[in-house]
């Protein structure tokens, strides 16, 4: 499955963990977005729902087991080159999670993993949107699930 300059969107997954006041966020390791602080998570692959990918990306990234609490968003990521191609396109399912321990080890496509206060967030670089996504989150959170 090709990523860059894609025949076709890719379905992708992200998870808001949340504990407390704090949100685990990872550096990308890869493109898009190399270097930046983003959610942890990654492609679906075939055969599986958005709620086992999210699971798997998480035990891959992170070495973390997470409990889903809702979809907290869906958004499109669209990245076009200068020649305006579109050059990486994403259609991303993010979920509201809570996990299982608070150790975490970047490891897959993360540079880095670590819990973050939300208050805290935005002084990082971070992926657009993502503090929308992480107010989505703490909505759900606060709200339940519609």
């Amino acid at each position: 499955m090709k990523r860059e300059y894609p025949d076709q969107p890719l379905v992708g997954v992200g998870a808001v963990v949340l504990s407390g006041d704090r949100v685990l966020l990872v550096r990308r390791g890869g493109q898009p977005s190399s270097g930046k602080w983003s959610l942890p998570g990654g492609l679906v692959e075939m055969g599986e729902t958005t709620v086992e990918a999210i699971c798997r990306e998480l035990a891959e990234e992170c070495h973390l087991r997470i409990r889903i609490a809702g979809v907290a968003g869906v958004i499109d990521r669209i990245v076009r080159d200068e020649a305006g191609r579109v050059r990486y396109h994403y259609v991303l399912v993010d979920y509201l999670a809570y996990a299982d321990s608070e150790a975490v080890t970047a490891d897959n496509d993360a540079a880095e993993a670590r819990w973050v206060e939300v208050d805290e967030v935005e002084r990082l670089d971070v992926t657009e949107g993502l503090v929308d996504m992480i107010r989505r989150a703490r909505r759900l959170r606060e709200e339940g699930p519609r």
